[in-house]
């Protein structure tokens, strides 16, 4: 009958400790998820603004190559 009573308040301290370390991993996995989820958000806003900041580069180089022409 011992044996019986502390195999039972083992398991259920086992069982207490797989669901609290289990709880633990998952609030780490859903961090670890918003954090990428931010950082993969930002590198859009970044690559959808790319394209923008080249034709602006384009325009100014072609400004600068018209004012070297005209003061050479």
């Amino acid at each position: 009958m011992e044996n019986i009573i502390v195999a039972l308040i083992t398991g259920g301290v086992t069982l207490a400790g797989v669901l609290l370390s289990n709880r633990t991993a998952q609030a780490v996995s859903e961090e670890k998820i918003s954090e990428l989820t931010r950082e993969v958000r930002e590198h859009n806003h970044f690559a959808q603004r790319m394209p923008v900041v080249e034709e602006q580069i384009k325009t100014v180089c072609r400004r600068v190559e018209a004012l070297e022409r005209r003061d050479a």
